[in-house]
């Protein structure tokens, strides 16, 4: 029992080729490009210390061993939780957040040796980092744990919503005291540490609007009026979602948190497009972010500070809240060069906050723009993987939260690097993985495993039914199926009477077939009851003392004036092959009439000489031998058939 056991689950996990194989799950390969950032990032820490200090110390065996265990146990939990995950996502996070780590630490070295020659005392930035890597990667491993099917978070979709809400607005309520820093009210400062709750309220938020608009998608697509040319769908389905953006982008904005809003607003817009594929609601979108953007603008003293800054920042070098740290930036990109001055041998230290909002600076400064091009290609490659996956899975809900995560990581990247490069407006959000700070690192590390469990499930095997069930019954394709071509009797001339009904009383011998009342070319009601159906298979019968036609074959005797059925042949025995009658729709000089005429009919009138009108009717088909003769249904048949007429 045992044995046949691990035969189904093998089965389970096989592909559909002759001879079968596994499917692989790739662990191999995502442990070998773990092991490749290791080597790439514990480089990059020799040659910052190698730099700055002329020497290395046990430092290094510190971050580098703290490093391999973090992803040593997240590659654990994945290759147990999420074995057909993707396996360049979390190297690709590892290698990320190896990068931030080393350029936190070199910050920290420059930081430390001014508060040396300044004589006060400096505490760095990295080892909180790594503090702040362990918890992220306990909720990492968390999600992976409890989320064992992506779909369930659609049951909580509105409870995600309205917590999402809640997290926007509390940094709103509370006093400044408690939530302002650097003039943006977004943090939650608690003794010891300070949160930012809009990251956690950014993926509660993407939850909610997958979940709605999956539930919402068709009433968006069909239901609502036209207004000038473009479908728009109704309020109350519209409105949810619409509500939900206006009331985070109202609370961002009054927060001074552009950068938050900026990013909210894209996913949203992009959520929308992907669920409805209707580039209008990109217009419509965008023509309502320049307005909005217009209307900040003169509302906003930051929002225009923060413009002029970005058109000339050197105008407003020595301001306060000017241009100095765009500028200093700019300036630090372009002593890099192309290749950069190498780690540790930059001065990114000159840059403010450049271990939060300007790292992409300090790390561009000294690996130059080939560096952090290639750290920008990661970052795609990142967000490929989870579209790849997103477009993968086989529910509607995972694409969209798969879509929307995966492009809330491109939109961040956009929007910060955008920024320090000049770009765009400058905002404030970090760049995920780079930027210390565990708000970020926590929300992101989230993030991937939810990216990681659709994965899982997109690349996963669909499981097989028990063996104890029994296999669904296997149904023979359309073009296997067995075909019956029969004859349709020909149709009575254009002038002839109705044809009389059967005398009563009078049976055929043998099983009757049940008769179908088909009306085909007559109107309804001029054929009498008894009257041979159009859709009958049996030949026509000459009247007395006429000789059939050539090439029709003599019925069996009949009482005079009775219409021939079919029989239908008992089962299990094999039905006669009949030849088929002859489709000439009159009759010959000299020979007897197709169709018998019934007692007291109108006699039929004779038909002009010249060519045969073509019809649907009078296609010349012919009965295999080797089939059966009783008749069936066809597709001429179905719009005629009156109602309550059994299939045969």
């Amino acid at each position: 029992m045992t044995a046949a056991a691990g035969n189904q689950s093998a089965v389970g996990r096989q592909y559909t080729t002759n001879p079968p194989r596994e499917l692989p799950k790739r662990r191999g390969t995502e442990l070998m490009l773990l092991a490749l950032a290791a080597v790439v990032v514990t480089t990059a820490f020799v040659l910052v210390q190698i730099n700055q200090e002329q020497s290395l110390s046990w430092s290094i065996l510190w971050y580098g061993g703290a490093y391999l265990a973090i992803f040593s146990a997240a590659h654990v939990a994945v290759r147990f939780w999420a074995p057909y995950a993707d396996p360049l996502i979390l190297p690709c996070v590892a290698l990320l957040n190896g990068l931030g780590l080393v350029t936190i630490y070199r910050l920290d070295l420059a930081e430390a040796e001014r508060a040396r020659s300044l004589g006060q005392d400096f505490a760095g930035s990295a080892p909180r980092q790594v503090l702040f890597t362990v918890v992220a990667l306990a909720l990492f491993l968390a999600v992976l744990r409890i989320v064992k099917d992506h779909r369930t978070l659609t049951s909580y979709a509105y409870t995600a919503g309205l917590s999402g809400l809640i997290l926007l607005a509390l940094p709103a309520v509370l006093p400044a005291s408690l939530s302002e820093v650097n003039g943006a009210k977004v943090w939650l400062r608690l003794p010891g540490f300070s949160i930012q709750p809009g990251e956690f309220a950014k993926i509660l938020l993407m939850i909610f609007f997958a979940s709605f608009l999956v539930a919402k998608r068709d009433l968006f697509m069909t239901a609502g009026k036209r207004i000038l040319g473009v479908e728009l769908p109704r309020a109350r389905d519209l409105g949810p979602i619409i509500i939900a953006a206006v009331v985070c982008l109202g609370i961002l904005v009054f927060e001074r948190d552009l950068g938050t809003a900026l990013l909210f607003f894209g996913i949203t817009l992009m959520m929308l497009y992907v669920a409805t594929e209707r580039a209008i609601w990109v217009v419509v979108g965008l023509s309502m972010f320049l307005l909005g953007a217009f209307i900040a603008y003169q509302l906003f003293t930051h929002v225009q500070q923060r413009v002029t800054n970005w058109i000339d920042p050197l105008a407003t070098y020595d301001d306060p809240g000017g241009g100095y740290q765009i500028a200093q930036g700019l300036f630090g990109l372009g002593t890099g060069g192309v290749f950069g001055t190498g780690l540790g041998a930059g001065r990114p230290e000159m840059v403010p906050e450049a271990h939060t909002d300007f790292i992409s600076a300090a790390l561009g400064e000294e690996i130059g723009f080939v560096g952090l091009a290639a750290v920008l290609l990661v970052y795609l490659l990142l967000a490929m993987r989870g579209m790849r996956s997103a477009l993968a899975v086989r529910d509607t809900f995972g694409k969209l939260l798969g879509g929307g995560l995966s492009f809330a990581i491109i939109m961040q990247v956009f929007v910060i690097v955008g920024g320090v490069t000049k770009l765009i407006p400058m905002t404030g959000v970090t760049t995920p993985f780079l930027s210390a700070g565990g708000s970020s690192l926590l929300a992101n590390y989230i993030l991937v495993a939810l990216l990681l469990r659709i994965s899982d499930t997109a690349r996963r095997p669909q499981q097989q039914k028990p063996s104890g069930e029994a296999p669904p019954k296997q149904l023979a394709p359309i073009a296997e199926a067995h075909t019956v071509m029969v004859q349709r009797p020909p149709q009575p001339q254009a002038g002839a009477g109705p044809a009389a009904p059967a005398s009563a009383g009078q049976q055929a011998p043998g099983p009757q077939a049940p008769e179908r009342h088909s009306p085909g070319p007559q109107s309804p009601g001029s054929q009498s009851p008894g009257a041979q159906p159009p859709g009958s298979q049996s030949p026509a019968q000459p009247s007395p003392g006429q000789q059939p036609s050539p090439g029709q074959q003599s019925p069996a005797p009949a009482s005079p004036g009775k219409a021939q059925h079919p029989v239908t042949p008992p089962q299990g025995q094999a039905p006669v092959p009949q030849q088929a009658p002859n489709r000439a729709t009159h009759s010959e000089p000299g020979q007897g009439k197709p169709q018998e005429q019934a007692a007291g009919s109108a006699p039929e009138q004779p038909k002009e000489a010249g060519p045969a009108q073509p019809g649907p009717q009078q296609a010349e088909r012919s009965t295999p031998t080797d089939e059966p003769a009783w008749p069936t249904e066809e597709s001429t048949d179905e719009p005629n058939r009156p109602k309550g007429d059994d299939a045969t």
